[in-house]
C-alpha cells in the first residue's frame, strides 16, 4: 500500500472508545454475539522491542464497547474492552496479518470466530506491519513465526487467559504473506531457489515478489531466516488464505507434514497468480496429504480486507493509492467475509453462541 492507505490504516492501531458502535459489515450477522477484546504488549528474544498483540473471546461479564480498527477508509468491528471471560475452555487460533497489515484490520473475522468459541490471538509482527512495511524485513518468515510463538508462550503465562485455554487446540490462520507464516508454523519450509525460479517466470504477475523488489532483495541472498524450521508443535491445524511464498515450499516438507491445512482462495477469474495454490499455480493442495482447497467467488486478494467505508475507494483514486477497496464485478466483500467464517469456523469445529 501507498502513503495514502498507510495513512489511514495506521488508525486501525488506536483503540477508538465510545457507547456508539460501528457494526461491520462481516460482524452484523453476529450482531448479538460481540466479542471480548484486549490488548498486550511483550518482550521477545528474537526482537529489539516490544510486539503488540491483541486477544479476542467469548465474554463472561461485559464491559463497554469500543469500535476495533475503524478509521476514514475502513469500517470497524465493535467489542467489549477488557471485558471478563466466559466459563469454560476455549480453542486458540494464532492469527497471522499480511505484509503491510495489522491485528487490527483483521478485526473482522477474530471478532466473528470469538463470537462462535475462540480464542484469537494476533500480533502487529514487526518489519511487516502498517506504518512498518520493510521488503527486506517481511522475509525473515522465522520472525513472524516467532512472533506468534512467543506471544502465544505469554498468553499461557496469563491467568486471566490460561485457565480457559484447550491446549489441546491450537491452530494457525493467516493472509497472504501471513498465510505462509501460518504454513511455517504447520512445519512447512522455504527455499530460495525455488523461489527465485517462480519471480523469474511470472515477473510482474508475481504480485509479492514485485514488492519485495522494491527493497532491492536479491533471491540468492535472502536471509537464513527464509528457509528456517518453523514448526510449533502445538499447532495442530492450520488455515492459510490465499497464501504468499506457496511456490517455494519444498516439496520434502509438504510430504512431511501431518498437519491438517485448509486452503481458501479468493476468486476464479480474479485469483491472483502468486496466490494459486491449485495445479494451475503453485500446486501445493496437492502436495500435501491431508489438505483442502476451498475457493469463494467473485472475490480477489483485497476483497479479504476490512469493509471499507462509502467513499473508500473514490479516496483512493483521488490519490492515486491500491485499489483495495474495488472488489470484482457482483462481489459483496460483506457475504465473502460470511462465507470465510463460515469456512473456518466449521474447519475448527466452532460453534454458535449467544453473549
Amino acid at each position: 500500500m501507498k502513503r495514502l492507505t498507510l495513512a489511514y490504516a495506521l488508525g486501525a492501531l488506536t483503540l477508538a472508545i465510545g457507547l456508539t458502535s460501528t457494526l461491520s459489515a462481516a460482524s452484523a450477522a453476529d450482531a448479538e454475539q460481540i466479542a471480548g477484546y484486549d490488548q498486550f504488549a511483550f518482550d521477545a528474544p528474537h526482537r529489539a522491542g516490544k510486539v503488540g498483540a491483541s486477544v479476542w473471546y467469548p465474554v463472561g461479564t461485559k464491559t463497554y464497547k469500543g469500535n476495533i480498527g475503524e478509521n476514514p477508509l475502513f469500517e470497524g468491528t465493535p467489542a467489549y474492552v477488557g471485558a471478563e471471560v466466559a466459563d469454560g475452555r476455549f480453542p486458540v487460533v494464532l492469527l497471522s496479518h499480511g505484509s503491510g497489515g495489522n491485528m487490527d484490520g483483521l478485526s473482522w473475522l477474530s471478532s466473528a470466530l470469538a463470537a462462535r468459541g475462540a480464542m484469537v490471538l494476533a500480533v502487529n509482527h514487526p518489519g511487516s506491519t502498517t506504518g512498518d512495511s520493510s521488503p527486506r524485513r517481511s522475509v525473515k518468515l522465522d520472525e513472524r513465526a516467532a512472533d506468534l510463538s512467543v506471544a502465544l508462550d505469554r498468553l499461557l503465562e496469563t491467568p486471566v487467559f490460561a485457565d480457559h485455554i484447550d491446549r489441546e487446540r491450537i491452530d494457525a490462520l493467516g493472509f497472504s504473506l501471513g498465510g505462509a507464516t501460518a504454513l511455517g508454523l504447520g512445519g512447512l519450509r522455504f527455499d530460495r531457489e525455488l523461489w527465485g525460479q517462480y519471480c523469474d517466470r511470472l515477473g510482474p504477475d508475481a504480485a509479492d515478489c514485485v514488492f519485495f523488489a522494491k527493497g532491492g532483495i536479491d533471491y540468492s541472498d535472502l536471509p537464513d531466516g527464509f528457509e528456517a524450521a518453523m514448526r510449533d508443535d502445538r499447532v495442530s491445524s492450520v488455515v492459510a488464505v490465499d497464501p504468499g511464498l506457496s511456490y517455494a515450499v519444498t516439496a520434502d516438507s509438504a510430504a512431511k507434514t501431518d498437519v491438517p491445512v485448509l486452503f481458501v482462495s479468493l476468486g476464479r477469474e480474479n485469483l491472483w497468480p502468486a496466490a494459486d495454490v491449485s495445479e494451475t499455480g503453485s500446486g501445493l493442495v496437492g502436495r500435501i496429504a491431508d489438505a483442502t482447497h476451498v475457493t469463494l467467488s467473485p472475490a480477489h486478494h483485497f476483497t479479504f480486507l476490512q469493509v471499507c467505508k462509502p467513499d473508500g475507494a473514490k479516496m483512493l483514486r483521488e490519490e492515486n493509492d491500491d485499489p483495495i477497496c474495488d472488489d470484482p464485478a457482483g462481489t459483496d466483500r460483506a457475504k465473502i467475509h460470511a462465507e470465510i467464517v463460515d469456512e473456518v469456523a466449521a474447519w475448527l469445529g466452532l460453534g454458535n453462541r449467544t453473549n
